[in-house]
């Protein structure tokens, strides 16, 4: 009977030479777990009981797998045989290290699959955790620390940093991927963060384009690292969508950026462009006293929810009697960006729920704040884009999704913009 403990793992380890493991009998492993148990022995970890059990199966799936292969080589009337033990080979498990020994041929010809002649891990599933620590926003030396703490086994941050690599082809397969004709509805913002360039620190804008396709469907059509978010930047990546199939949008939802319709009328002119409103409510408070900021909102608010343009406009005078001199310049911003703030005005209440303001593709980036805000700032903007893309995938139940009431919203779009929309639409 054996049983899964340190000395009789070394005891094992220095024979010269070993007999072929015996058959997994559970009786005589529930009897040495039991033992392990009451005398404290740690299940996990490099002192672990399950570490000789690995030891155990390993080599037994070794020994299997040499059998097999010659047994091949007599049925091609191959001359081999066994030729002894390898020596003691360290591989890493999910409970520690683990020493293991594989039988030999003469021949030299026994190529095993459970661990490979390099290989230094047996089912470990360490690449997947790696890639969950850091879509959680872990930095690699946290993820080393917590392989080590967990597993008994230390690697280093460059085997790590490999491991996050391997994603880049998925990024840029999707950020290549070709896109539908029309969408409905695109939220466009930014969000900013530091990187390392050139021995600065400066700021990087991620650039994201959040959409509404015509099934209602949601889905992030891209993100992009570029410089200070500016009109001419967003211009040029609106550019890519064309390149990349997209033919219409219906909408466009914004922020308040100098130049953002202008960029996105170049590109899609037929495109109705819509100014988040909440957006433009914490510009109308700037600079207003405490005291008067709860009602200066309460009466912004029968500007964006009267029933037309006409009434609207009615009710911006209203409030500017009210405010004008107190306050000039929130209905002189209200008119010189009256084009855009009520666009939405022209539809119903479900479209104008849905594209009044830009708080869901916020709603994206809030998820990207939660994993990097223990970040300074990163080496470099592949590894912000790694991680951002990585994050994103892991928390795809957030956004990928369908619009709320959409068979509502779609009986008005049909109503609105008929063949232009139905055409569009899988049957």
């Amino acid at each position: 009977m054996f049983y899964y403990k340190k000395e009789d793992i070394l005891k094992e380890n220095t024979k010269k030479k070993e007999d072929k493991p015996k058959a997994f009998n559970f009786s005589e492993f529930e009897e040495s777990a039991i033992k392990a148990l009451q005398t404290g022995q740690p299940f996990f970890g490099p002192e672990g009981f399950f570490n000789g059990m690995i030891k155990h199966l390993v080599e037994a799936a070794l020994e299997g797998e040499l059998d097999d292969h010659l047994t091949e080589g007599k049925a091609l009337d191959t001359p081999n045989k066994r030729n002894g033990k390898g020596r003691t080979k360290q591989v890493r498990s999910p409970y520690g290290q683990v020493g293991i020994i594989s039988g030999r041929d003469r021949l030299g010809s026994f190529e095993p699959q459970t661990v490979g002649k390099w290989q230094r891990e047996v089912a470990t599933g360490f690449e997947a955790q790696i890639k969950e620590l850091y879509s959680m926003g872990n930095s690699l030396e946290d993820i080393q620390l917590h392989i080590s703490n967990m597993y008994g086994t230390r690697l280093s941050t460059g085997a790590i940093s490999a491991v996050t690599d391997r994603v880049w082809s998925a990024i840029k397969e999707w950020q290549e991927r070709p896109l539908k004709t029309m969408y409905v509805l695109i939220y466009l913002d930014a969000i900013h963060f530091k990187v390392r360039e050139e021995g600065k620190v400066i700021s990087k804008a991620i650039y994201t384009f959040y959409a509404v396709d015509a099934d209602g469907g949601r889905d992030i059509l891209a993100i992009y690292v570029g410089p200070n978010e500016g009109a001419h930047q967003w211009s040029l990546y609106i550019e890519q969508l064309k390149r990349r199939g997209v033919e219409e949008v219906l909408f466009f939802a914004v922020d308040g950026l100098t130049g953002f319709g202008d960029a996105i009328s170049r590109v899609y002119p037929t495109a109705t462009v819509q100014r988040c409103i909440v957006h433009m409510i914490r510009t109308s408070c700037i600079g207003v006293v405490d005291k008067d900021r709860r009602e200066v909102c309460r009466d912004l608010k029968p500007i964006y929810t009267a029933v037309n343009e006409t009434v609207a406009l009615e009710e911006l005078e209203a409030f500017n009697v009210k405010w004008g001199k107190k306050h000039p310049h929130i209905a002189r911003k209200w008119k010189e960006n009256w084009l855009e703030l009520t666009a939405f005005l022209d539809y119903g209440p479900e479209i104008r729920r849905l594209i009044y303001t830009t708080n869901a593709v916020e709603n994206v980036h809030r998820q990207m704040r939660k994993v990097t805000k223990t970040k300074g700032a990163w080496c470099n903007a592949d590894a912000l884009l790694k991680q951002l893309f990585m994050s994103m995938e892991r928390n795809r139940k957030s956004w990928d999704r369908t619009v709320f009431r959409w068979s509502t919203i779609q009986q008005e779009l049909i109503e609105t913009h008929g063949d232009r929309y139905l055409k569009h639409v899988e049957n």
